[in-house]
């Protein structure tokens, strides 16, 4: 009876295998990533943003990393933490805590590092005559990538290491997330908000709360980016 309500708790048995495809996944990213930033002589597209390819680029592999991971998941609802915050207040007030904090501790990085735009991403200068493909490129960022990223990191990777303890899950999903992205000198800034992310996902029960934070990130950075910095 509890296997045909899907309550029962034998899936457990599945959730090794599960971690290692996980593991493997995002090994494979991480090794993707470094070898392409750094296994190329900056051979890559300038001012990406600017260009449609780039968005069709992104689109595709953000939706194929979608499936797969949705795959890895058994498509388990419960193991993507895919449920409303415990409290939308306590959620709310958590996600300022965590993006002031985050701001604070990139800027007085910054400072002391100024690794200057090491991820290529965003654009030195505004364009005007590309605004559009700005925008629909920061569509992207701002609404598949959060959801990819928080279902990859803070949904189903935190769901299969919490068993290892909360802070276990919290530390190695936020430091493999600040892998993921292929950089060096901006690591410690991208782990630090992955730990954080996966805070707010320990503390809400949830990983709406985070895609939200993390979709609002991205937009002050893009946004940043063609104001403050350009």
């Amino acid at each position: 009876m509890n296997r045909r309500l899907g309550t029962s708790t034998s899936h457990g048995r599945d959730d090794p295998k599960r971690l290692a495809w996980w593991g493997a996944l995002v090994a494979a990213l991480i090794a993707l990533q470094y070898a392409s930033r750094y296994g190329s002589s900056g051979s890559g597209p300038s001012e990406p943003l600017y260009r449609w390819s780039f968005l069709g680029a992104s689109i595709a592999q953000e939706l194929f990393f979608l499936v797969v991971i949705l795959a890895i998941g058994g498509f388990r609802l419960r193991l993507f933490a895919l449920r409303p915050p415990r409290s939308l207040r306590e959620a709310a007030g958590l996600a300022l805590v965590v993006f002031v904090a985050v701001n604070v501790f990139e800027t007085v990085y910054l400072t002391l590092v100024q690794p200057g735009n090491e991820q290529g991403l965003t654009p030195s200068h505004w364009e005007p005559q590309h605004a559009a493909a700005y925008v629909a490129n920061g569509i992207v960022i701002c609404t598949l990538v959060p959801l990819v990223e928080e279902l990859t990191f803070r949904g189903l990777g935190f769901s299969l290491l919490e068993p290892f303890g909360r802070w276990a899950a919290i530390v190695v999903t936020g430091v493999l997330f600040g892998l993921s992205h292929g950089l060096l000198l901006e690591l410690p800034i991208i782990a630090a908000f992955g730990c954080l992310l996966g805070w707010l996902r320990a503390r809400t029960g949830s990983v709406y709360p985070g895609m939200v934070l993390h979709a609002a990130f991205n937009l002050f950075a893009l946004i940043a980016a063609v104001t403050i910095g350009g």
